[in-house]
């Protein structure tokens, strides 16, 4: 994937400065690239021949009886935040997802803070099935975490 360099300082800027990931450490382009170039449906939006954000549907857990559901993974580079682009990745892997006929949900992990995600999903037609309260800490805070899911 030519993009991975930018992808992959997208996701560590997340990584960074933010609790929308409970990831604590940077990843490198090769994590990326295995998360991203799995097989499954995933997505980069370019504009003005710059990644502006991308979106990725993964295995939900790791067990077997899981596999009918994804989660999926949207990040955009901060300038392109606010301007629809990340409902529009979002939308676009899911309809890729249905194509494959092989998925029935889709999951979206959510800090519980971060309300513009909680309403892209919402927006999306997901709804929220569940809260865990306190299950995430970084930058010395405690954090709750959503889970929204649509069904295929």
């Amino acid at each position: 994937m030519a993009d991975l360099a930018e992808v992959t300082e997208i996701c560590n800027h997340y990584i960074r400065t933010s609790t929308a990931t409970f990831e604590l450490e940077e990843v490198s382009q090769e994590q990326m690239a295995r998360r991203f170039c799995s097989g499954m449906p995933g997505l980069v939006a370019v504009e003005d021949g710059r990644i502006a954000g991308y979106a990725y549907v993964h295995p939900w857990k790791e067990r077997a009886a899981y596999a009918p559901t994804l989660e999926l993974t949207i990040y955009l580079a901060p300038e392109y935040c606010g301007r629809g682009l990340g409902e529009q990745l979002a939308a676009k892997v899911i309809s890729l997802t249905r194509r494959t006929g092989r998925y029935r949900s889709v999951i979206a992990c959510i800090t519980a803070n971060n309300e513009r995600s909680i309403n892209l999903f919402r927006s999306l037609g997901f709804e929220q099935v569940s809260l865990f309260r306190s299950v995430g800490e970084k930058f010395g805070q405690l954090l709750d975490v959503v889970d929204l899911q649509l069904l295929l």
